[in-house]
């Protein structure tokens, strides 16, 4: 669950920090990055910068290469995107038909949590939060439905769709779909929350 009044880890700072670099478009594709330098400009030592390159290079963002170290991972083909879309559609409604009659009124709290939070964040267009929170709100029922082995099939997909994401939606919008397919859970209506996830997942 997302909770951004929760103590987060250095490590998880960083790696949030340079997700948000990778995705926004600071730090371009190709971009070499070296422990040395984010150990600095992060005031830690190299060890947990090279435990959030690991990280980030399994979630896709960045690729390791021979000779010339880690680097951001350029954003797939637009003939690709298609694809990837249709993967995290199979993906998402394979767990959705898992969980829809085992979600408990606490799920449902963290859920509406997450969604207050993807809200506030869209408002105060602070778009890197709305990120983090609509992948908190779809990687809570991937995860319940199949634990970490489903989630570490679904995340790389997730992270390099965002760095070519060019869909434009408002606050509203962004409440109504989310909140359609929660609807649609709670009431454990499985054709309609696959339909809501199909039109939220573009």
């Amino acid at each position: 669950m997302l909770d951004t009044n929760a103590i987060v880890s250095v490590r998880e700072q960083i790696a949030r920090q340079l997700r948000s670099d990778i995705i926004d478009g600071v730090l371009s594709e190709k971009t070499k990055l070296v422990e040395q330098e984010l150990a600095k400009r992060f005031s830690v030592s190299r060890g947990p910068v090279r435990d959030v390159l690991l990280q980030l290079t399994k979630e896709g963002l960045l690729i390791s290469k021979n000779n010339c170290g880690v680097v951001v991972n350029s954003a797939p083909q637009p003939e690709l995107q298609p694809l990837m879309v249709n993967l995290r559609i199979k993906i998402e409604c394979h767990a959705i038909k898992i969980v829809i009659n085992e979600l408990t009124e606490q799920d449902f709290t963290q859920l509406d949590q997450i969604l207050a939070t993807m809200t506030k964040a869209f408002k105060e267009e602070n778009y890197s939060l709305v990120t983090e929170a609509d992948m908190a709100f779809h990687r809570f029922f991937v995860h319940k439905a199949g634990g970490d082995d489903l989630v570490n099939l679904w995340q790389p997909i997730i992270y390099r769709m965002r760095m070519n994401y060019k869909r434009i939606s408002t606050p509203d919008e962004c409440f109504d779909e989310h909140n359609q397919l929660l609807t649609n859970l709670k009431n454990k209506d499985l054709k309609l929350a696959l339909a809501a996830l199909k039109d939220n997942v573009k």
